[in-house]
């Protein structure tokens, strides 16, 4: 199906861009634009640094593992996927099999690619990719000092369940659930996955 509007024109136009402040991990720039009406006015924007990577573990009995963590930004707990940030110039599935290690002390031996979603494009370019890994094998995690992580494995099902009644408010557990949930449920899945889900 044809969209409705051409998709490669930007109605945007930038007169100049300023950065404001820098660190390691992120870039904010201050951008005087010309709107899509033809008005001057500004745009601010969050340039992150690495890709946001994240993934759903999936035990050969369907469990999966959450971290909790106490979210600096938003002065709450929450209960997520194993994420973290990849460098852009290193292969990203190198980078988030470092981090589940890392959180978490597993490995997985299956990768699968789950899905790419932009987490806030009103205001940051920062992209995120998503898997789902099986075949997990135990090791000893070892987390950043910035990181005070709690681990928890419970079955998958009961983590929808949590996405679906507002528990998990993370963007990326919420999307990787939801679209790991949506292809077992039509069978988009290696048969080893989905026999995980349902080992009868």
């Amino acid at each position: 199906m044809k969209p409705p509007v051409d998709e490669s024109l930007n109605p945007w136009s930038t007169t100049s861009t300023t950065n404001v402040y820098e660190n390691p991990w992120i870039r904010v720039e201050h951008h005087e634009v010309i709107d899509p009406s033809g008005r001057p006015g500004i745009y601010g924007v969050v340039r992150p640094k690495n890709w946001a990577l994240g993934v759903v573990p999936i035990f050969d009995n369907g469990d999966t593992l959450l971290v909790g963590q106490y979210r600096y930004p938003l002065e709450r707990y929450s209960w997520e996927i194993p994420e973290g940030g990849g460098d852009k110039g290193t292969d990203l599935l190198i980078s988030i099999q470092r981090e589940l290690a890392e959180e978490t002390g597993y490995r997985a031996s299956s990768w699968l690619t789950l899905q790419n979603i932009a987490l806030s494009n009103s205001v940051t370019d920062e992209l995120a990719v998503m898997w789902v890994a099986w075949g997990l094998t135990e090791g000893q995690a070892q987390p950043e000092s910035t990181e005070e992580l709690a681990i928890w494995r419970l079955p998958f099902h009961e983590v929808v369940a949590m996405v679906d009644n507002g528990t998990i408010f993370d963007s990326m557990t919420v999307s990787g659930v939801q679209c790991l949930e949506l292809r077992r449920l039509r069978w988009l899945l290696p048969d080893d996955l989905l026999r995980a889900f349902d080992p009868s």
